[in-house]
């Protein structure tokens, strides 16, 4: 079996990380998880767009995942990414507001997965 060098590993990573798109899930993602349809409805893409760079980061080892029923949660498997990320920036000169703060994301109102759908609260009424 042919070792794989240290360069080589590098360069798939920094291959993977070479679409913007995926930059800007992983930036979505931040610190929590997200599932696809939270995804779509954040960034206004189609399913199958997202799912596809979803797909190719989760190959490279760069997200994990969890099921929950139907839906399956993205997060991202080493944090560090996000500092490359910010260093590569920096070596860009670009100012640090314009790089998104990464955070866990919110809920979303047009999705309907369990993170993102309000919990169901009855009404309490006296007679």
């Amino acid at each position: 079996m042919k070792k794989i060098s240290t360069e080589k590993q590098i360069a798939d990573i920094l291959k993977v990380l070479g679409a913007p798109f995926r930059i800007k899930l992983l930036l979505s993602i931040g610190y929590g998880e997200a599932c696809v349809c939270h995804l779509e409805a954040l960034l206004k893409k189609r399913q199958a767009y997202i799912s596809q760079h979803l797909m190719v980061l989760r190959d490279a080892g760069i997200l994990d995942t969890r099921r929950d029923g139907k839906y399956i949660f993205y997060r991202v498997a080493d944090k560090n990414i996000f500092d490359l990320i910010e260093t590569i920036a920096q070596m860009l000169d670009i100012p640090a507001d314009q790089i998104p703060a990464v955070t866990a994301p919110g809920t979303h109102a047009n999705c309907a997965c369990p993170n993102c759908e309000p919990e169901f609260k009855p009404e309490y009424t006296s007679k």
